[in-house]
């Protein structure tokens, strides 16, 4: 095998690779194998159609492109490491030449890991925080613990904001029901923004057993096409108004979410003492992210597209599988938001550049101090 390298504009290089013959004839060879299962021709029993006559009959090309896939597989990864470059993108393949008897020669353009011009690293200062925690703040975080505790009870008034109504929905375009538009049993949350536009605004101040009709615009770049932009209305029939009772702060209550608690105020200092560690904590990795922040601004480096693309699809997965944990797919979560993949994905560059410039530079550092970095250190 030989490998030349022409490195091109913004840390992109391509790699052209030969391939000797005798490993081209042995994957023509195994592509033959791998298919000679399923070959039938008259005269010969299914499987038993000797290669030489197939090539005759379709031509000699005919298990090129099985050949090319298993030569690739197999030859790429050697290719990788005899480059000497540090690839950060998977690769454009393109086959330049396979034949019978010739050379496999095949390029593949990657994005290589760019230099990084540090700035000054040393001496950095950053804004100073001052760390305090308000009755406000205690309160608040109580409060979301009787929430956690709250039971769901049924009630007999109208629909307020934060309240969850059972419904049956039935949507219409021009007097004509749609695909996705109809539901039965539905547990709306109102004011989570679940449905699009001011669909559960319109459902505040109804009650159990009123038929409300709601209108509602569809995001222009909505990502059901057919409905992006466009007016609908929803005949919808509220079943049950349902909210949340809290139970009362109480030391019964306190005894039961917190061991090693006994009364109210044991209680409000334990929080008081957990917001105050939690906000420390913040405000150090504030300090530590604005230092960072302040070296990538000051160094250079030139980023590849396809090391951006790469990072994008990464924090794409990380995203659909946080979405997962809540029950959602991402194809969901893009409906209900009314959002389209391209236009996600375009949100996500900034941040991925971010991240990549940041992983650069801690490495930079490390490298140059001589000390080992975590991936940790670089989340």
């Amino acid at each position: 095998m030989s490998v030349t390298v022409e490195n091109l504009e913004k840390n992109m290089a391509k790699m052209t690779v030969t391939v000797e013959a005798d490993k081209v004839e042995k994957a023509i060879n195994k592509a033959y194998n791998k298919q000679k299962g399923s070959i039938q021709m008259p005269g010969f029993r299914k499987g038993k159609v000797p290669r030489y006559l197939v090539e005759k009959t379709y031509g000699v090309e005919v298990f090129y492109e099985d050949a090319a896939n298993i030569l690739l597989q197999q030859e790429y990864p050697t290719a990788y490491d005899e480059s000497g470059l540090e690839i950060v993108s998977q690769p454009e393949i393109d086959v330049v030449q396979i034949e019978k008897g010739k050379e496999f020669i095949f390029t593949a353009t990657v994005a290589v890991k760019p230099d990084v011009e540090l700035g000054k690293y040393k001496g950095v200062t950053v804004t100073k925080i001052d760390v305090d925690v308000t009755d406000d703040e205690v309160n608040e975080e109580i409060n979301k613990e009787l929430e956690k505790n709250g039971r769901t009870v049924t009630v007999d008034r109208a629909i307020e904001n934060g309240d969850v109504a059972k419904i049956d929905f039935e949507g219409s375009m021009n007097g004509e029901k749609f695909e996705g538009g109809t539901g039965e049993d539905f547990d709306l949350e109102i004011g989570s923004h679940s449905f699009v536009d001011t669909f559960e605004e319109q459902l505040i101040g109804s009650k159990a057993g009123d038929e409300v009709e709601v209108k509602v615009t569809f995001p222009k770049e909505y990502q059901a096409t057919d409905l992006a932009g466009k007016e609908a209305t929803f005949k919808v029939n509220i079943k049950e108004v349902k909210t949340t009772e809290l139970p009362e702060l109480d030391d019964e209550f306190v005894q039961d979410v917190d061991e090693e608690c006994d009364t109210v105020e044991e209680y409000k200092k334990k929080v008081k003492e957990n917001i105050l560690k939690r906000k420390e904590t913040e405000a150090t990795r504030a300090k530590e992210d604005e230092a960072v922040a302040k070296v990538v601004d000051d160094s250079k480096m030139d980023i590849p597209d396809a090391m951006v693309e790469q990072q994008v699809q990464q924090m794409m997965q990380e995203f659909a599988q946080s979405m997962a944990q809540q029950g959602l797919t991402l194809e969901q979560y893009m409906q209900f938001t009314g959002m389209t993949k391209e236009k996600f994905e375009e949100q996500m560059k900034p941040e991925a550049v971010k991240r990549i410039q940041t992983s650069l530079v801690l490495e930079k550092i490390a490298d140059v101090e001589k000390f080992e970095i975590t991936e940790e250190d670089i989340d």
